[in-house]
């Protein structure tokens, strides 16, 4: 089944949720499949440095895995289609405006959004704003 494509629709359609965990970004240089089992994480990514991990905060502590930042999680709970165009950018844009930082990462059936602690409740309140309102058109400025 392939996700929706059209920006309104998805906007339109999403039901921004805010999952009751607190979730961490960490790496491991070694890694191992025993402990990926038992760290559950949320998402990996393989990068230079190491295998990164989103995880629950509470996971990350029990297996001493150093973090900075305590974040949860807003699922937007909407299929989006990997070929959508502007969805990352119209939640960008809103948390822009409400001045909080996103951490955005796009699985097969959802984008997910992680947010500082501290933010949460309004970046679910300014994104459940964006259901209602939608988003401005683009404008493109000349260059002179």
């Amino acid at each position: 089944m392939s996700g929706e494509k059209n920006l309104e629709k998805l906007i339109s359609s999403m039901t921004p949720v805010l999952l009751d965990k607190e979730y961490v970004y960490g790496t491991l240089e070694e890694t191992s499949m025993s402990l990926l089992e038992s760290l559950k994480p949320m998402g990996t990514f393989y990068e230079a440095e190491g295998l990164s991990v989103i995880l629950a905060k509470q996971e990350a502590d029990e297996h001493h895995i150093e973090y900075q930042g305590v974040f949860r999680c807003i699922t937007l709970n909407v299929h989006s289609s990997l070929d959508a165009v502007g969805l990352t950018a119209a939640v960008a844009t809103k948390l822009t405006q409400l001045n909080i930082s996103a951490n955005v990462v796009a699985a097969y059936y959802h984008d997910h959004i992680f947010v500082a602690v501290k933010d949460a409740d309004n970046a679910l309140a300014g994104l459940i704003e964006l259901t209602k309102t939608g988003v401005s058109p683009i404008r493109v400025i000349e260059m002179k």
